[in-house]
């Protein structure tokens, strides 16, 4: 059931949307993006247009999604190439990775909205983003990029209320995030080392995993999954073991925490903000 106040942020948004006349929206098939684009199309119909980057660090089936989505829902979809490995410190993996990245992303999905004469790009961050150390945000700034969802005040459960209304398939959603942000700060990020995370991730989808990460540290993987499903780690612990193994990890540890946004963070004198 969604309250008043929540309506009225809704409302509030579209009225935003309508602002802009048009719009390209940064696509990743995510939770966040995928309710903006959304609601982006009921408002500006057909003078919206999603792009997607797809990279080394982007899994295929996040992309597929993507694919699907805006044919579903008859959205026009461009697709850029983002090379990760030619952007200058991206796989040295210092702390300002993320800012170099999304300073690249946002200059090529500006390009491509400038060729289909859109001058508004819109980003799907949300105020809950604000909690963590988000580098790429400042270069979201930087580039003139809107984030309507965190202007107006949505959190992202509040999204996910939002999107359950609407009918989206990405409603409950796991929540995903770049597979560079698997690498402690200062490890090389290599094609072969992010298929390894990418594997390892998805094998723990496949045993039926809501929430994971794997978290990568040399040659150690760290398993975050939510506490309610430790118990599940213990009962597959072969089979998780010897195809980790095979993956080309030589140690499988679980996360006592359990799943968080943003855990390589807190080992590093980073602040929420700052790059």
């Amino acid at each position: 059931m969604i309250n008043d106040e929540l309506k009225a942020k809704y409302e509030k948004l579209k009225e935003y949307i309508k602002e802009q006349g048009s719009a390209a929206v940064a696509f990743s098939s995510g939770v966040d993006s995928s309710f903006l684009l959304k609601v982006a199309q009921q408002v500006l119909k057909d003078k919206v247009i999603a792009i997607t980057a797809t990279s080394f660090s982007f899994p295929e089936r996040e992309l597929k999604e993507a694919v699907d989505f805006c044919k579903e829902n008859n959205i026009k979809h461009f697709t850029i190439d983002l090379n990760q490995s030619e952007i200058e410190g991206f796989c040295q993996n210092h702390e300002n990775r993320c800012y170099l990245c999304k300073k690249e992303l946002f200059r090529r999905i500006r390009n491509v909205a400038e060729e289909n004469n859109i001058k508004n790009i819109l980003e799907g961050s949300n105020t809950d983003d604000n909690n963590d150390f988000r580098p790429g945000m400042v270069a979201v700034k930087e580039m003139g990029i809107k984030s309507p969802l965190m202007l107006i005040g949505l959190s992202k459960e509040e999204i996910r209320v939002l999107s359950a209304e609407m009918n989206l398939p990405t409603s409950n959603k796991p929540s995903f995030a770049c597979l560079a942000t698997r690498f402690v700060y200062g490890e090389t990020i290599t094609k072969e080392k992010l298929e390894m995370v990418d594997k390892a991730e998805q094998l723990l989808h496949d045993l039926g995993f809501y929430q994971v990460r794997v978290r990568l540290h040399k040659d150690i993987a760290r398993i975050e999954v939510i506490p309610d499903e430790f118990e599940k780690v213990l009962i597959n612990r072969e089979v998780i073991t010897d195809r980790f193994k095979s993956f080309g990890f030589k140690y499988i540890t679980m996360d006592l925490q359990g799943y968080r946004t943003g855990s390589m963070n807190e080992a590093s004198d980073l602040n929420v903000g700052k790059i």
